[in-house]
């Protein structure tokens, strides 16, 4: 599985980007995980197929939002009223265990999110 982040950019404080994540076949669940240096890869909000149960952070929540293009194999990340603490790398993730209970974890290569004040 390939997943490619697009969207990521700079922007001013109280600004709004959106991040896109194209996979290049149909994964159940895809999350949004987030780096700033020096600090450890969060995750910031997922989202499954077709039931489209969600989760989000709370540090974010209220202000980010998650959802999918299932036709185009699309997740989206909305971010608005962005502070300079969201600045980071936003990574794309899918992750599973088969009936052979062997782990699938794939990454896209991440997009710089920067907010200034």
């Amino acid at each position: 599985v390939r997943l490619v982040e697009t969207g990521g950019g700079s922007v001013q404080e109280g600004g709004s980007l959106r991040l896109a994540c194209v996979a290049s076949e149909v994964v159940y669940e895809i999350n949004w995980y987030r780096q700033a240096p020096g600090k450890e890869r969060d995750l910031v909000a997922s989202i499954t197929r077709s039931s489209g149960s969600e989760f989000v952070a709370s540090d974010v929540k209220g202000r980010f939002t998650i959802s999918r293009d299932d036709a185009k194999n699309t997740v989206y990340l909305q971010m608005n009223n962005l502070k300079p603490a969201d600045t980071a790398t936003y990574y794309c993730n899918t992750n599973w265990e088969d009936s052979w209970e062997i782990e699938h974890d794939y990454w896209g290569k991440g997009t710089q999110v920067t907010v200034s004040s």
